[in-house]
């Protein structure tokens, strides 16, 4: 059973990391009448969304009884307030992850994004190792930089890209780098403390990521009122909010589940490899459906590095299970 949700839950993400990559980015450049939806509300509104979602799967736990599901989120929750603030530091980092991440797509095109927010994984692998104690073997090292050349070899930009495209990106390329590398390590270090915190516990994942949402919307909260608290006296909380920025809204809630799920039944790293199968995803679609990347040998090339990449780390898990016998 859990070789099947592990898959599944890797399944899940790479489709929802695939859709929030382009409705995120078709929404912050989306030529709209009014202000455009706020990025601090938005990360605030997912919060909320997320909780609500995982208050309804520990009902659905306890039997349907409104009484035990009190009686439990009291429990874990209001009686454990020390194992409660361990989920206030990768709360806040996730938090700020979530902003940035607005912000790297509201100034770079969706190729750099993409491929730079691919270091993820390497610091991932490097918090894994050095916060976990886990040891990668030279096979498990070289699938990574594999994964990391496939990945740009995938999105390396054209010289034949529309310069009407190239317009779409208003922003500054500095800023949005620098979002970006900021959210990688954020990325990196709140995943593998997330993960370390689920795997030595025996709490409900939904009831840590209940903690984490809470204290994710304080955090957003106070973000939203710091840098658009103006804005938010003038037209609202959710002002230029459209059925897309609902979209966008539930597919990043999606994600925060999603990615629990991985932790809980795989691990960060498979996560990241999940997440870079999903660029050529949306590479492919941007291609048949937005028609605005023209597939090169390059890219081919750099699909199967990923892919192969993907199966060599997988391969680690079997060898394992062969203990030798006297």
């Amino acid at each position: 059973m859990p070789v099947n949700l592990k898959f599944l839950s890797l399944g899940v993400l790479v489709f929802q990391t695939t859709s929030l990559v382009l409705t995120m980015r078709f929404s912050r450049t989306l030529k709209e009448d009014g202000p455009r939806y706020l990025a601090s509300s938005a990360v605030v509104a997912a919060e909320l969304l997320k909780i609500g979602v995982c208050v309804l799967l520990v009902f659905k736990d306890t039997g349907c009884s409104l009484t035990a599901l009190i009686t439990v989120l009291h429990d874990e929750i209001v009686n454990k307030p020390m194992e409660s603030l361990k989920l206030a530091v990768p709360a806040g980092i996730y938090t700020l992850q979530n902003n940035l991440l607005y912000v790297a797509l509201s100034n770079l095109d969706a190729a750099t994004y993409q491929v730079t927010y691919q270091l993820k994984i390497l610091t991932t692998a490097l918090f894994s190792v050095s916060m976990l104690g886990k040891r990668l073997n030279i096979y498990q090292w070289l699938s990574l930089v594999i994964l990391m050349t496939g990945v740009a070899f995938v999105q390396w930009p054209s010289d034949s890209v529309d310069s009407a495209q190239k317009d779409l990106s208003t922003g500054s390329q500095f800023v949005g780098l620098a979002a970006v590398l900021t959210a990688c390590f954020s990325s990196g270090f709140a995943g593998v403390y997330f993960e370390k915190i689920l795997k030595e516990t025996k709490q409900s994942v939904w009831i840590r990521n209940i903690q984490l949402g809470l204290f994710g919307a304080v955090f957003g909260l106070m973000g939203v009122y710091v840098y658009d608290g103006e804005r938010v006296q003038e037209h609202g909380m959710f002002q230029g909010y459209s059925c897309l920025t609902w979209a966008v809204v539930s597919l990043q809630a999606l994600g925060g589940l999603v990615i629990a799920a991985v932790i809980k039944y795989a691990d960060n790293i498979l996560k990241g490899f999940a997440t870079s199968l999903s660029i050529i995803l949306s590479t492919l679609i941007s291609y048949f459906w937005l028609q605005d990347f023209v597939p090169t040998s390059v890219f081919f090339f750099g699909a199967m590095l990923v892919i192969a990449a993907t199966f060599l780390y997988g391969y680690e898990a079997k060898p394992a299970a062969n203990p030798s016998k006297a």
